[in-house]
């Protein structure tokens, strides 16, 4: 065998074993700061666990998550990682394929469930964690806070639930409190010009992940606001963007690594065959920079 130079093939190995030892991992856009931190940290703690791992990047039409996870099962994967929220949909029907997957190998959702499915979740609280920054906003002097999103996904609306949730304990109106915002720093912070030539008024902007953060940083130094006496600014992802902008962004902590290390723990003890939750949840940490007034 040394003399001829012959080494395994790996695909006939992995029939005979019955594992390819490679896991499927599926995301929408790896140039995103968040998922690129979270294939960074799945394909470090698969390989720990000597397992390959192979990346599709999807974009976010339906047609397309749907081919991409198709191609993974037709390669034999051990197990499927669907990283990031935008994999459920918001028609039941159009989350067929998932449920079809489930049946074939171990699905796990990061940041995303899908109940009923037999999938494994684990989520941060995301919905917890943007009602205690509003809250603490609140409590430092906001009084008329707006919250910038950029879609419905699962992520997205559990975050949207924390700010109205908080609204309403005190007593603040939500409607035209919450906004659809344009991607990109210069867009978000146009879109918040746009906003105050409408006549909406704010001193505080809560974002669902600090581009959008960032965007409000670009916004007020633009109009003159002081940060944090005139406008407190939170983010979300606790990114390296969180940390670039001048001042630095007040943010909450999802904990990257911890999500994929557990994730990748529990898939390991399902391979094993062994009973997990089907859902793990756990809590963000804020962390409080510039971009928002010290507490007392």
């Amino acid at each position: 065998m040394e003399k001829s130079g012959y080494t395994p093939n790996a695909f006939a190995r992995g029939l005979g074993l019955n594992t390819m030892r490679t896991i499927g991992i599926l995301c929408a856009d790896s140039s995103d700061i968040y998922l690129a931190r979270v294939i960074y940290w799945l394909e470090r703690e698969l390989w720990k666990n000597s397992y390959a791992s192979m990346l599709c990047c999807t974009g976010y039409d339906l047609e397309e998550k749907e081919k991409y996870l198709h191609l993974l099962l037709s390669r034999s994967v051990d197990a499927l990682i669907l990283a990031g929220s935008q994999f459920i949909e918001e028609k039941e029907e159009d989350n067929a394929y998932l449920y079809e997957a489930v049946k074939k190998v171990p699905v796990f959702l990061l940041n995303g469930v899908l109940p009923g499915s037999g999938a494994y979740s684990v989520v941060c609280d995301d919905e917890l964690a943007v009602k205690e920054m509003t809250d603490e906003l609140i409590g430092l002097g906001a009084q008329h806070p707006v919250f910038l999103y950029r879609s419905l996904s699962y992520s997205g609306k559990r975050k949207l639930a924390g700010f109205c949730r908080s609204l309403a304990e005190h007593s603040i109106p939500e409607e035209g409190r919450f906004f659809l915002s344009p991607a990109g720093i210069p867009e978000t912070a146009q879109f918040l010009r746009d906003l105050e030539a409408r006549g909406v008024s704010f001193d505080a902007c809560l974002a669902s992940d600090d581009e959008l953060a960032a965007g409000a940083v670009k916004y007020a130094l633009g109009a003159g606001k002081r940060i944090p006496e005139d406008f407190q600014i939170s983010g979300y992802n606790n990114s390296l963007l969180s940390i670039c902008s001048t001042p630095e962004i007040t943010t909450a902590d999802n904990r990257v690594e911890f999500l994929c290390t557990t994730a990748v723990s529990l898939l390991m003890q399902v391979l094993d065959g062994k009973d997990v939750p089907e859902r793990t949840m756990y809590s963000a940490n804020l962390i409080r920079r510039a971009t928002t007034k010290s507490r007392p």
